[in-house]
């Protein structure tokens, strides 16, 4: 009801309010059949009074804000980088160390297995010692 929307209740015609009330004879029936529902106008914002807010700040003003918002938005990137790059050092300082940790354990399985088939040599060859010196 946006004729009727900002008048008071007793100003607002019969026929917005009122099903009963006679219709106009220039409006003719409705087209659904529904002639015994309220009439209603179309809704239109501008008829209410209500529209996009003049900007009261200047130009000047703007462009401050604006400036302000990208700084800020340049220092919110730079902390996330700073953050994202102090993860990743975090994480590739972990992956160095078990690196290390890991070839350590294999040079030291690889000294103990030498060491092992050398004591192996060595034993097969006392038996051969053995056997030989037995003959």
């Amino acid at each position: 009801m946006s004729t009727s929307s900002n008048l008071q209740y007793d100003e607002i015609p019969k026929k917005y309010i009122d099903p009963s009330t006679p219709k106009d004879k220039s409006e003719g029936s409705r087209v659904n059949g529904k002639d015994w529902k309220i009439k209603k106008d179309a809704f239109r914002v501008k008829t209410l009074g209500v529209s996009k807010p003049k900007s009261k700040n200047s130009y000047k003003e703007r462009e401050q804000k604006k400036l302000q918002e990208q700084q800020y938005k340049a220092r919110l990137k730079e902390l996330k980088e700073e953050k994202e790059s102090m993860k990743k050092a975090k994480i590739d300082e972990l992956k160095r160390r078990r690196e290390i940790k890991a070839e350590k354990e294999r040079y030291e399985k690889m000294a103990a297995k030498m060491h092992a088939k050398k004591v192996e040599r060595m034993k097969k060859r006392e038996k051969r010692n053995k056997m030989l010196k037995e003959r």
